[in-house]
């Protein structure tokens, strides 16, 4: 099957558990502090810093890297406080968290989710035989004050070289073709903590 694969990064999207039942929302609160001068939007990746916590103790995090570096999880919204552990349907803030503002993020992080991701399809396309587990990194795009989504992609170029995330399939969809911005499920190996 052929088509054309609409170009539109949301970076990294929960999509199931590794052994095949969906994700079910579950989520980590976490804190940014103001001092962060990041924005950080829906489908970044982020890493604990081990250094910053609220006043309670809830743990720190900041924008992952792209490259060979560890990530801890997933934003995939903003929380109105601390103890807020279910998505509100309305929110009075921004979907995203604009830089230096201090804000409690909800993180998704099991070690056993898959994500969906866009690749950048810089320097050529991936083809169907990418996945299996082949190592790829992410690389860093620009996200949207208006949709408060990712800019975030896949390196197709570092299929084979990357040490972030397994790339273990395309994505089976109607709308995904292989070939340029094709959407493929992918793990999280290169973690902050390792479990």
């Amino acid at each position: 099957m052929s088509g054309t694969n609409a170009n539109v990064a949301r970076g990294l999207v929960p999509y199931a558990f590794s052994w095949g039942e969906p994700y079910n929302g579950a989520v980590t609160v976490v804190y940014i502090p103001s001092s962060d001068t990041n924005a950080i939007y829906v489908g970044d990746p982020v890493v604990y810093t081990q250094s910053t916590a609220d006043a309670n103790g809830v743990p720190g995090v900041t924008i992952g890297q792209a490259g060979a570096h560890a990530i801890s999880g997933v934003m995939v919204g903003v929380a109105n406080n601390a103890g807020e552990l279910v998505l509100p349907v309305l929110q009075s803030t921004a979907v995203y968290r604009p830089a230096s503002t201090a804000q409690y993020l909800y993180m998704a992080c099991d070690p056993n989710l898959l994500y969906w991701i866009q690749e950048d399809s810089s320097g050529g396309s991936m083809v169907n035989t990418s996945g299996g587990g082949q190592l790829a990194n992410l690389v860093a795009g620009a996200g949207s004050t208006y949709t408060g989504f990712s800019g975030w992609q896949l390196q197709s170029s570092s299929l084979g070289s990357g040490a972030q995330l397994a790339v273990m399939q395309a994505l089976q969809q109607v709308d995904n073709y292989i070939g340029n911005q094709a959407k493929w499920l992918v793990r999280v190996v290169d973690r902050l903590p390792t479990f």
